[in-house]
């Protein structure tokens, strides 16, 4: 008997039209997952479908709990060459040569 672990995500709320879980690691089982973010009925379906049971983890609330400063959201742009240049050359960054 086969494992399927599934994660609500955290942005998605009920009623917002979009799928609230995502499959977060499958064991026992043959299966290929071609969309992680999945809805709770076509989860069960597929897990009855192979046997397979469901457990489904903590959120996980708060800080620390992802992946580096941002948490599985999207990433920053920094602008970081223009700030490489102002730490370099105070006052210069942005006057012509």
């Amino acid at each position: 008997m086969g494992k399927i672990f599934v994660r609500e995500r955290r942005n998605v709320g009920k009623g917002a039209g979009v799928p609230r879980f995502e499959i977060v690691a499958v064991t026992g089982v043959d299966l290929k997952v071609y969309h992680s973010h999945i809805r709770k009925g076509e989860v069960e379906h597929i897990a009855a479908d192979l046997g397979a049971e469901i457990v489904y983890l903590p959120r996980g609330e708060g800080e620390g709990g992802g992946e580096g400063d941002h948490a599985g959201g999207r990433k920053r742009r920094g602008g970081g060459r223009q700030r490489e240049q102002e730490e370099a050359w105070p006052g210069r960054a942005n006057s012509a040569c």
